[in-house]
C-alpha cells in the first residue's frame, strides 16, 4: 500500500544522489531483474520516471514476451517490447515498485500471459546515465507520461525534454522507435512537442497512425494506467499526447 511508502513529490536530477550504475551496458546482469525469463534477453521498452509503475504494469500482461524495465530517478526509465523496465529516482517510491512487482509475481505463478516476470525496475538518474544501461539503437519505445513540468523560467533547464538529452534518447532508439509524451500541461506539451519538432532524428507520428501499426494497446496505457493521468480524469482535466519515430539517416 502506497501509505506505507512516502516520498517527496519531487527529486533533484542535477543532485548527486547516492546511486549505483554499471560502467556500460554490456555491465548489467538483465537476468538478476528478469530471474524467470531466458538468459540473454534485453529491456526494449523504457519508461523514464516511471513512478509507481502504472504503465509497466499495464503493460506487462499485453507483450509477455517483452522485457519492460521501470526506472525510478529524478526522471524514470521503463522499458518494454522484449522486457519492461522501470526508472525512477526517488528511493520509496522505486521499492513500492520493486514490491509490487515480487507480489505479482508472486500471485501470479503459473500464468504463461499474466506473469510479471517481463517487467522490473531500477533506481538510476536517466538524465546523467542513460547509456549506462541501454546500448545504441537497443530500445523501441521510451514514455515519457506526465514529467515534472518544472513551470518556472529557471527550472526549465531541469526538464526531461532537451536537445542535449533529445541526443541521448535518440542514441538508444532504434530506427523506428517511438518516443510517447503526454501531459496537462498545454505549456509542457508545447515545449516537448515543438523540442522533438525541431530536433533532425524524430518525426511526428500521429494517434491515428500508431492505433492503424496495431499500437492501439500501448496508447491506451500511455493515457490511463499511470496514478497521474487518472488523477487528471477525476479532475476531468485535459491530456495532451505528443508521439514521434526516431528517423534512420542514410550515410
Amino acid at each position: 500500500q502506497k501509505r506505507f511508502y512516502r516520498q517527496r513529490a519531487h527529486a533533484n536530477p542535477f543532485s548527486d544522489h547516492t546511486l549505483d550504475y554499471p560502467k556500460s551496458p554490456q555491465h548489467i546482469d538483465w537476468h538478476a531483474h528478469y530471474p524467470g525469463v531466458a538468459p540473454g534477453k534485453k529491456p526494449e521498452f523504457a519508461d523514464i520516471g516511471c513512478g509507481f509503475g502504472g504503465l509497466s504494469i499495464s503493460l506487462a500482461p499485453l507483450f509477455p514476451d517483452t522485457l519492460i524495465l521501470g526506472r525510478v530517478l529524478l526522471l524514470g526509465i521503463k522499458a518494454l517490447a522484449g522486457l519492461l523496465s522501470g526508472m525512477e529516482i526517488r528511493v520509496q517510491v522505486s521499492q513500492y515498485v520493486k514490491d509490487r512487482i515480487t507480489a505479482l509475481r508472486t500471485a501470479n505463478t503459473g500464468d504463461p500471459k499474466a506473469h510479471y516476470q517481463n517487467v522490473s525496475i531500477v533506481r538510476a538518474n536517466a538524465m546523467k546515465f542513460l547509456a549506462n544501461y541501454f546500448e545504441k539503437a537497443s530500445l523501441s519505445a521510451l514514455f515519457f507520461l506526465f514529467p515534472d513540468p518544472h513551470f518556472k523560467v529557471r527550472k526549465h533547464k531541469a526538464r526531461i525534454i532537451s536537445p542535449t538529452l533529445l541526443a541521448e534518447y535518440a542514441f538508444v532508439l532504434r530506427p523506428g522507435g517511438i518516443v510517447y509524451t503526454i501531459t496537462d500541461v498545454k505549456d509542457l506539451h508545447d515545449w516537448m512537442r515543438t523540442h522533438l519538432e525541431n530536433f533532425p532524428l524524430f518525426e511526428p507520428v500521429s494517434e491515428e497512425e500508431l492505433r492503424a501499426e496495431g499500437k492501439g494497446e500501448i496508447v491506451d496505457a500511455v493515457y490511463t494506467s499511470t496514478e497521474e493521468g487518472k488523477k487528471v480524469e477525476r479532475n476531468k482535466g485535459e491530456k495532451w499526447l505528443a508521439c514521434f519515430r526516431r528517423i534512420e539517416v542514410p550515410r
